[in-house]
């Protein structure tokens, strides 16, 4: 019984503070075009959830934000077609190699993959 509570934390525990989290992550994604998944993953592996069906649920509700995101910005004309169907196809193209790697990935090397790409990211944007 204890095993079976401890396998269901990640799914029913900490509701609140998954709502807090998935607020901040759209806020985070409709400011920035995208990152909500920076904090998504943490949030749901640190609630239980295995670390790989962390990163694709975070995947799977990152989708359907970005193409809202992505409503909001052709409306307002913050948008560039040109790019974004030279970007679009290594953006699938990666999208694809991406989820097949995370098939083969152990949790720790995704992990500290993940933090690794996350120190990176935020180092970069502050030395710009």
């Amino acid at each position: 019984m204890g095993a079976q509570n401890e396998k269901n934390r990640g799914k029913k525990g900490f509701k609140p503070l998954y709502w807090v989290a998935a607020a901040a992550a759209g806020c985070v994604n409709g400011l920035f075009g995208g990152g909500g998944g920076m904090l998504i993953v943490p949030l749901l592996s640190g609630a239980g959830l295995e670390v790989k069906k962390a990163h694709a649920t975070a995947v799977a509700v990152i989708l359907p934000l970005c193409l809202v995101s992505a409503v909001i910005y052709i409306v307002k004309g913050i948008f560039d077609l040109h790019l974004t169907l030279c970007v679009g196809g290594g953006v699938v193209a990666g999208g694809i190699l991406g989820a097949l790697l995370l098939k083969k990935a152990g949790g720790f090397w995704l992990s500290l993959f993940f933090y690794a790409v996350m120190i990176a990211a935020g180092a970069k944007m502050v030395a710009a």
